[in-house]
């Protein structure tokens, strides 16, 4: 509370008249107490709120310096923040497809929390107007540094556009304070825009423009050498990777430990999409340590050091024969295999069954992607779209060399920490994206035209659910004993569990949740390797 009141004090004080250097220490107290009060805001803050810390802090330290030099390179970069926010909010807008065909107008205008139903409605009933209006804001944002162009002749019109776009947004769509925070950022514009030989800019100091172009060649250089080290670091391996080529060509990188007893299967570990071979850490660390099982993780074509040298159009069925490949060129023959697939890494074990015949002895489904999941459930049919426009933005954006900007998110520190460097650099490399991408075109394709019916699959299962994944979504959990149900019959071992509190990644990110899930693996393994062994020891006294 005394914070607000200060501020709202020292913005009164800001709004009188005067140009003491009283104003410059209002300019950094209020960039201060912006900060200071972010962790109070409930919902964060937004890039209003961004901008205004930027500008008060620049021009307050402009006020408060008796160097020209100094309060030029301050209002140089707010100037050159400005152009960077308008250019890289056009230029991604530009990476999907709502903006360029026109319906992102409309779009916005029918949500409750930004929408206008007058506008929307003007939308739907001048279509060609709002085509134009939305190709408008596009082309101001990504070309908004045409205001340094002609001599600064340009600078009063798109400076112009640029307020009446904020003005608008804020009658609109209730963004008041994009207004004043935004075009707080004009004059600066308008300032470095103009030609030194107007008498007002004659002695402006334009050394920070230069500084920043050496700044920015420096950091492309470093943003490319880091992209490549990542490459590097992605297609290395680990010390005991093995390679395998398939009958596609593709050349897969895996990892196998034959395990402590080579009478027990093999248990062989498919991802999902747009995930890695060490998202099982959790998992193969508790099999390796309490059982003999061995273990195969490997990395689909495209990911990891795995390539793909197939040049027909990819569909699942290519993964899938790449995997049955894989346990018969890896997998000591007359060793059964257990398929353990995670997501979309279960649906493709789900497919290779039918190729593996008696070497399969069970399949293991990880929150398992279900083929009618797209036509059945409406999360993953609405999330379809967003995940595709998501991929393509990080297949441009790490290609420009911007993996160097991506945090390291909550749940790579979650894994165990001889995998976290490795993941992430396969997270920042645009192969992971791009492999990702290809499939998932082919998911929905060949999701969209399922017709509903699982076939009977002859092997034991174990169906593991997310709580959170069948709780936001209960048709998930049908789906899912949907796949239990295929595999029962001629004595097989069935079953199904839901791992309580995670969700669909934290399922193997997590320790405490891979760990159980490795545990549940187990005892489930060891029980159908028991009913087994009574099942001969009962044949065998009947044939007695």
């Amino acid at each position: 509370m005394a914070l607000h009141t200060a501020r709202a004090v020292v913005s009164v004080g800001m709004l009188l008249p005067g140009s003491s250097r009283w104003r410059g220490a209002g300019n950094l107290f209020l960039g201060a107490t912006t900060a200071a009060l972010y962790p109070r805001h409930r919902y964060g803050t937004d890039g209003s709120d961004q901008v205004s810390v930027l500008v008060q802090t620049a021009t307050g330290m402009a006020r408060l310096s008796t160097r020209p030099q100094t309060q030029d390179a301050l209002l140089w970069y707010v100037a050159l923040q400005a152009n960077a926010s308008y250019l890289v909010s056009g230029w991604v807008k530009l990476l999907g497809t709502a903006w360029k065909d026109a319906t992102a107008l409309g779009g916005v205008m029918r949500t409750r929390t930004y929408g206008h139903r007058p506008t929307y409605e003007l939308t739907q009933r001048y279509p060609r107007a709002a085509k134009y209006l939305t190709h408008g804001v596009l082309a101001l944002e990504c070309l908004f540094p045409v205001a340094y162009l002609a001599g600064g002749r340009l600078a009063r019109p798109v400076i112009a556009s640029a307020g009446t776009f904020h003005l608008a947004n804020g009658l609109v769509m209730g963004l008041g304070r994009f207004v004043t925070a935004f075009t707080s950022m004009h004059p600066m514009v308008a300032y470095t825009s103009t030609p030194k030989a107007h008498p007002s800019v004659a002695d402006r100091d334009d050394r920070l423009l230069q500084a920043g172009a050496v700044l920015l060649t420096v950091a492309a250089s470093v943003a490319g050498l880091v992209a490549v080290q990542r490459r590097m670091r992605t297609l290395e391996g680990w010390p005991h990777s093995r390679r395998l080529t398939t009958r596609h060509g593709n050349e897969l990188q895996y990892e196998m430990s034959e395990g402590d007893d080579e009478s027990l299967p093999v248990l062989v570990f498919a991802a999902g999409l747009a995930s890695t071979s060490e998202h099982f850490g959790w998992i193969t660390e508790k099999v390796a340590l309490d059982s003999g099982y061995g273990l195969l993780t490997y990395a689909r074509a495209g990911y990891a050091g795995s390539r793909r040298r197939s040049t027909s159009l990819y569909h699942l069925g290519e993964s899938v024969d790449d995997l049955a490949d894989l346990v018969r060129g890896a997998v000591p023959e007359g060793r059964k295999v257990v398929l353990v697939g995670h997501s979309l890494g279960g649906e493709l074990a789900r497919r290779a069954s039918e190729h593996l015949g008696d070497r399969l002895h069970s399949i293991i489904y990880l929150d398992s992607s279900h083929p009618g999941e797209l036509n059945r459930s409406n999360q993953q049919s609405e999330a379809a779209e967003r995940l595709a426009s998501g991929m393509n933005t990080l297949v441009r954006s790490l290609k420009a060399g911007l993996g160097i900007l991506m945090a390291r998110p909550d749940w790579l520190e979650a894994l165990p920490a001889n995998c976290r460097d490795r993941v992430f650099a396969q997270y920042t490399d645009s192969r992971l994206w791009e492999a990702g991408r290809r499939e998932w075109a082919a998911v929905e394709k060949e999701f969209r035209a399922f017709d509903g019916k699982l076939p009977a699959i002859d092997s034991h299962a174990l169906v593991v659910s997310a709580q959170q994944t069948v709780d936001r979504d209960p048709e998930q959990l049908l789906m899912h004993n949907e796949i239990a149900e295929a595999h029962r019959g001629r004595g097989n071992r069935v079953e199904s569990v839901v791992l309580e509190e995670a969700d669909h990644d934290s399922l193997l990110t997590s320790a405490r949740f891979g760990t159980e899930a490795g545990r549940r693996i187990i005892a489930f393994l060891d029980g159908a390797e028991a009913d087994a062994t009574v099942q001969v020891r009962v044949a065998e006294e009947a044939g007695q």
